[in-house]
């Protein structure tokens, strides 16, 4: 059973026993993803590092290691 199927039998249910209807699959996805990023720029800025350029930094590590 997948994502679609489970909400057909959520929505047929909700409609029988009058309750609300669930949210689409999907719907709130985006929401989701910009609360993660704003939680992990506030992590970074009260542990005192910058709040953007996080992933750029990391890539520029793993892309061009320093010679040791």
């Amino acid at each position: 059973m997948n994502a679609l199927h489970q909400y057909l039998f959520d929505t047929y249910r909700a409609a029988q026993l009058g309750e609300p209807m669930p949210p689409a699959p999907g719907t709130r996805d985006v929401a989701v993803l910009r609360a993660v990023r704003d939680r992990r720029r506030f992590e970074r800025v009260a542990a005192g590092r910058p709040a953007r350029g996080g992933l750029r930094t990391a890539l520029r590590r793993w892309w061009h290691p320093r010679a040791t």
